[in-house]
This record gives structure tokens, C-alpha cells and sequence, in this order.
């Protein structure tokens, strides 16, 4: 790791946010291990607004050694302090697929040990924080218009339900989750009231309708 000439700033604002930095939930599944874990949208799930909010900004590129492929991660800070990490990209061979996942494996590891992001099986934790009473969200979700967030839940679950191949699925999912991504409040509002499981599914069919794009 190195750093910029000083980064006091960057430590008073890391520490700022790392007061309000939640647990990333582990809602995803590797099922030739049997486990649950942490993908780098829920890592980044729980520490995005906090970095953002202290003036904070991460950086993940990579760059080719003699060593072979490596992942830069910098974590920068308005004052233009900053702190960098390296970590070696593994992958079992060549091929896009490959490097695309020791890459993403590589991005959600450096990111959480950067910043200070754990791994949790229990949502209210990551909600709340370990110790905590109010939500570290504030208001995001909260307020929402009850009957809408209730229809977007029933669309989501239809398009669970649909008696289709799982690619017809994944598109009726899609279509559901386009129309509610641009209001922010009332996808945090929904996503807040589904289940570990349906949120890693909707996770699962976005990435099964885009590879079909």
C-alpha cells in the first residue's frame, strides 16, 4: 500500500464514514461450496452513501506485472489525499469469463478491506449497524407511497411466478425493475420489504436478461 504525501483529511473522513458503514449482507450463493456470501453490490450497498457523503471516492482499475494481472484500488478524498492497495487478480484460465470473475472477486475483496466493510447473514444488521438504533440510511425509503411500493412487490413476485422459460423470466423482471429505477426512495422502500432470497433472484435473472441483450 502507499499513500499521498499526508492523509489526515482522508482519515478524519474515513473515520466519519466508517462510523455510519454497515454489513454487507450475504445474499448471494455458491453452491459448490454450499455457502452464502457478499457480492460487490452488496459490499458496495454498505459503504457507497457513507464514502460519498465524507467527501470519499474509490477507484478500482487494473494493471499488468511481471507478477501478472493486478487490481489497483486508490481511495481518494476531496482534499486529494489518498491511500492505494494492490491486490493480484486470480483466474482459473484465459478466458473473458474467467478474468471478468477473478476480477469482480478481487474488486469486492480490496473495496471491503479498504474501507472496513464485514460480511453479514442478517439484514437488519446490515440495516442498522452493529450497535445501532437509528437507521444509518436516514430517510431513503421511508415515506414512500404504500400502495405503489405494494404493486412493484406484486409485479416482482408475478414475475417470479411466471409459468415461462427462465429467460421469458428474467425479461419480465427486467421490465419490472426499469420502471422502478428511477425513483430511488421507492426502490430502497421495495427492495427493504423483500426477502434475502428475492433480492439475490432479481440480482440472478438481471444478469441472465443482460447476457441475453
Amino acid at each position: 500500500m502507499n499513500t499521498s504525501p499526508t492523509i489526515g483529511a482522508l482519515a478524519a473522513a474515513l473515520a466519519k464514514a466508517q462510523a455510519d458503514i454497515t454489513g454487507a449482507v450475504k445474499d448471494s450463493a455458491n453452491p459448490f461450496f454450499k455457502s452464502k456470501y457478499a457480492d460487490l453490490e452488496s459490499v458496495w450497498s454498505a459503504c457507497r452513501k457513507q464514502l460519498t457523503s465524507n467527501g470519499l471516492s474509490v477507484i478500482q482499475t487494473t494493471q499488468p506485472t511481471k507478477h501478472g494481472l493486478m487490481l489497483v484500488t486508490t481511495l481518494a478524498h476531496s482534499s486529494g489525499e489518498w491511500i492505494r492497495g494492490y491486490m493480484p487478480i486470480l483466474s482459473k484460465d484465459n478466458s473473458a469469463q474467467a478474468q471478468g470473475s477473478g476480477i469482480s472477486y478481487a474488486r469486492r475483496y480490496a473495496l471491503a478491506a479498504l474501507v472496513g466493510v464485514y460480511q453479514t447473514d442478517d439484514d437488519a444488521e446490515a440495516a442498522h449497524g452493529r450497535g445501532f438504533t437509528v437507521d444509518p440510511r436516514g430517510d431513503l425509503g421511508k415515506g414512500v407511497d404504500e400502495k405503489k411500493k405494494a404493486e412493484f412487490l406484486q409485479d416482482f413476485r408475478k414475475a417470479f411466478d411466471l409459468d415461462a422459460e427462465e429467460k421469458e423470466i428474467a425479461q419480465a423482471v427486467r421490465a419490472v425493475h426499469e420502471r422502478i429505477t428511477h425513483d430511488h426512495d421507492l426502490y430502497i422502500a421495495v427492495s427493504d420489504s423483500m426477502t434475502a432470497k428475492e433480492r439475490s433472484a432479481i440480482k440472478a435473472y438481471l444478469r441472465i436478461a443482460k447476457e441475453q441483450r
